[in-house]
């Protein structure tokens, strides 16, 4: 496990959450200094060089406000109404600010249903890589209009982790009214002592982590400190940090110790292709040339439609695949963008004429080498 110290300052990729308590200024409609400053140090992190995406709660409390509802209710209905209501305003500010300091934003609704089908996570995921690619800051929210059981039981310190892991970003930043993690609870234990940095997954963590969130939002520690697990998972580090802490996103951008660090036990990269070096459930497999085989094995070569030569199996979009030789052997494996059928009709054929023939271009490649890895 790295010692930490340079987890934020070496990110290039990095996901902020923050909650419904700092965002609406504890109930009192949607806090526009508040959202301002976080617009201001995240247009300096991406004039820095840093890819940028904003998973903001407070749709539901500024929708409560908005109808004059002094607590939450409990019909899902009414949530979902609340949520309607309170996502134009939330979105509405998330635009203005950012563009006040030159940067264009992207309001994104997703649920824990869209992270769980592979194809639309890879749907999700293609959107978001392509607007970071183009400048533009995703501001994530859960689709509180149209879910019900997560409205519930679901909380955004999941669904930035889901985020994190959907991008491999290099780490999460979790902003809340608390400094971070104690060993206890300090309103109740004063010997309680702060916790400044942690292994991301530790069960210590979470018998330390416990009690319900604010009465705005559903979160509360210990769902941080499962979103710290979750987010583990991919590589990504997360840091647990007071949201009012001047220049908070900068300071730690820079290094400094702020709150509660959370540390991935493995690095990004490695988490990623043990995971598809690991998967058991192959779907099927693709047959190459030589000259795509060499290309896969000495230059970390994403593989293109026109390097194969025959398609085995029925899988769809998102499954792992292998990847053979033209003697059979399996040299890598990897995530594919086509289905089987598609697959077979790419066969031999440049990436230029995809969308003549399916219709649509999901991608140019057929694993792209982000999504590749090399087995022998």
């Amino acid at each position: 496990m790295s010692d930490g110290s340079t987890t934020l300052r070496d990110a290039r990729r990095i996901v902020v959450k923050v909650g419904s308590s700092l965002v609406t200024d504890d109930g009192r409609g949607l806090d526009e200094a508040a959202i301002g400053e976080w617009a201001r140090q995240l247009a300096a992190l991406a004039r820095a060089g840093r890819e940028v995406i904003m998973v903001s709660s407070g749709a539901i409390a500024e929708g409560m406000k908005r109808l004059g509802w002094a607590t939450r209710p409990h019909q899902i209905h009414e949530l979902q109404a609340a949520a309607a209501v309170g996502q134009m305003g939330l979105a509405q500010m998330y635009e203005t600010k950012l563009r006040e300091h030159g940067l264009r934003s992207a309001q994104v609704l997703l649920t824990h249903a869209d992270l769980a089908d592979r194809e639309r996570y890879l749907n999700a995921r293609s959107t978001l890589l392509t607007l970071l690619s183009l400048h533009v800051v995703p501001v994530i929210n859960e689709n509180d209009t149209v879910v019900n059981d997560e409205i519930k039981f679901g909380d955004n310190d999941t669904l930035g982790a889901l985020v994190a892991n959907l991008v491999e970003a290099d780490a999460l930043v979790i902003l809340t009214d608390q400094r971070g993690l104690f060993s206890a609870d300090p309103r109740k234990e004063p010997g309680a002592t702060f916790v400044h940095k942690g292994r991301a997954g530790d069960p210590a963590l979470e018998a330390m982590a416990g009690g319900a969130g604010s009465g705005l939002g559903r979160g509360g520690m210990i769902t941080k400190i499962l979103a710290a697990k979750r987010a583990a998972g991919s590589g990504a580090s997360t840091v647990i940090a007071w949201g009012r802490e001047p220049d908070c996103l900068l300071r730690l951008a820079q290094g400094e110790a702020l709150g509660t660090l959370l540390v991935a036990p493995t690095q990004k990269n490695q988490a990623r292709k043990q995971w598809i070096a690991d998967h058991l459930q192959l779907r099927g497999a693709v047959t190459v040339d030589e000259g795509a085989a060499l290309k896969l094995r000495t230059e970390g070569k994403s593989l293109l439609p026109i390097g194969m030569t025959a398609v085995e199996g029925d899988f769809s979009r998102g499954d792992v695949i292998a990847i053979r030789d033209p003697h059979g052997a399996e040299i890598a494996r990897g995530l594919a963008n086509y289905a089987s059928a598609e697959a077979r009709l790419l066969c031999r054929k440049p990436s230029a004429v995809i969308g003549r023939l399916l219709g649509y271009v999901a991608e140019p490649e057929m694993v792209h080498r982000t999504n590749l890895v090399v087995t022998r």
